[in-house]
């Protein structure tokens, strides 16, 4: 087969750009220099930038929810999504339910994505029930296959986990290597909120804003960076939203705890405001959309790199019966499903604010939405282009401006429609494959492969506080 090049470009990597020819051969990047002469099929990327393709390491695909709700993408539908905008690998949750073995969620999760996925793929692991032989047989056999990320909540009835159980979770996979990720939110302070709302007949969606307050993040992150820096076991804290949320993360890294933070577009670009509308429903998210004070201080914590990463956490329910109104169209926000779809804008609406409109600039860009994600999480060979990489590239016309509109994910909404960004990734390439061109996706079905999880720097463990030895 002729080797591909991607001709003309600037190149851009985390620690900088340069103009550069990228040669591909057999699914992989195998010179970035001068390909003047070279024979090779050519795509001239003259004026445009040339950035890996976009690693999306908190996505919600094909997953029955806490509430017995299955969300609204298929394998299919969410990854033709994410390669149009840009995102060549997922991360995307196995999710337990209490009485389910793990191995058994692992095994029929990965059938899924082996029959729909476009894109590559990784999984992480929800863990709720610690009974039996999860813990003691599956979870270590699966981190010994690559599925080397596990997935906790403290919150929601089905699938949050006690501090006891959180702790043998964080034993278990330090002996085994690899990181525990956690959505953080106090239990008992949300309920309480809840019951009281519901009680004062503040029912409307509007009321969401209340009902997780910010201390109950605040609470719970500080509580499982105290849990990691007792256990010494890396932890990644999912969608920070506050300005309270991130200083407990910039000071549980100062004094030395293994943890990393993400965060996301709607943190940093919706209010909540955007629960005041008759559209409020498809807004819906946890933790809520906060104030603009706390927008900055997350664009601050992005700069200094106390938030390692940007996802999407897509989560996309229809807005009717099947999705966000299954309990109808009159219920209360604590019966309405809780998400809203982003994975093919993050790209787009970052690469907007970060390049187009110059905010940390376009090295930082490639380094939060592609490189990071892929360090993390031991995705060898995505998330930058270098020799020996898989050719997974996005070529990004900066000039070209796009009003977003319908997305091709099955949430069948965009909440981000009408926006006007400038910059957008016209080819994509998968694997040295073409899978995007002039906005038609090419790939197939079933075409997307598994990445399994190395360790990686950031799945280290630390010396542990509890006296035990390892």
């Amino acid at each position: 087969m002729d080797d591909l090049i991607v001709a003309g470009g600037t190149v851009i990597g985390p620690d900088g750009r340069m103009a550069a020819d990228v040669v591909i051969r057999d699914g992989r990047i195998v010179l970035l220099g001068d390909a003047a002469g070279l024979p090779g099929r050519r795509i001239d990327a003259t004026g445009h930038l040339v950035m890996p393709g976009g690693v999306d390491s908190h996505c919600h695909i094909e997953q029955l929810s806490g509430a017995g709700l299955m969300n609204a993408d298929t394998f299919e539908t969410a990854t033709r999504s994410a390669l149009r905008g840009g995102t060549t690998t997922t991360v995307s949750f196995a999710a337990q339910h209490p009485g389910m073995r793990l191995a058994d969620v692992v095994a029929d999760y990965e059938a899924r994505a082996v029959r729909g996925a476009l894109g590559d793929y990784a999984f992480h692991t929800i863990v709720s029930d610690i009974s039996g032989d999860n813990l003691s047989v599956d979870l270590p056999a699966l981190l010994a296959r690559g599925h080397r990320s596990v997935k906790i909540f403290t919150v929601y009835d089905k699938v949050r986990v006690a501090d006891e159980a959180i702790l043998d979770i964080l034993h278990t996979v330090r002996q085994g290597g690899g990181i525990v990720c956690v959505h953080a939110e106090n239990d008992g302070m949300i309920r309480w909120m809840m019951r009281n709302l519901v009680a004062a007949g503040q029912t409307a969606p509007r009321y969401h804003a209340l009902a997780p307050p910010r201390l109950a993040e605040v609470e719970a992150l500080n509580r499982i960076c105290r849990f990691a820096e007792f256990m010494g076991q890396p932890v990644m804290l999912f969608h920070i939203s506050c300005a309270e949320g991130l200083a407990v993360v910039r000071e549980a890294r100062a004094r030395g705890v293994p943890v990393v933070a993400e965060t996301c577009p709607h943190y940093l670009f919706q209010t909540v405001d955007v629960l005041e509308g008759p559209d409020a429903a498809g807004y819906l998210c946890s933790p809520p959309q906060r104030l603009a004070a706390d927008q900055a201080a997350l664009w601050g914590g992005l700069e200094t790199g106390d938030l390692a990463a940007i996802t999407s956490d897509h989560a996309p329910y229809r807005l009717d019966a099947s999705g966000k109104f299954a309990h109808g169209a009159d219920a209360p926000f604590p019966r309405l499903a809780n998400g809203q779809p982003g994975l093919e804008m993050r790209l787009p609406l970052m690469f907007d604010a970060m390049v187009s409109d110059g905010r940390l600039g376009p090295e930082r860009f490639v380094e939060l939405t592609a490189t990071a994600p892929a360090r993390i999480f031991g995705l060898t060979g995505k998330g930058r282009i270098a020799p020996g990489m898989d050719a997974d590239i996005a070529i990004w016309n900066p000039a070209r401006q796009v009003t977003l509109g319908k997305t091709l994910d099955g949430a069948g909404y965009n909440p981000w429609a009408g926006r006007q960004v400038t910059g957008w990734p016209e080819t994509v390439i998968r694997r040295g494959d073409i899978v995007v061109q002039e906005g038609r996706v090419l790939a197939s079905p079933g075409s997307g492969r598994r990445i399994p999880m190395a360790l990686s720097p950031a799945m280290a463990p630390r010396p542990p506080m509890h006296g035990l030895g390892g």
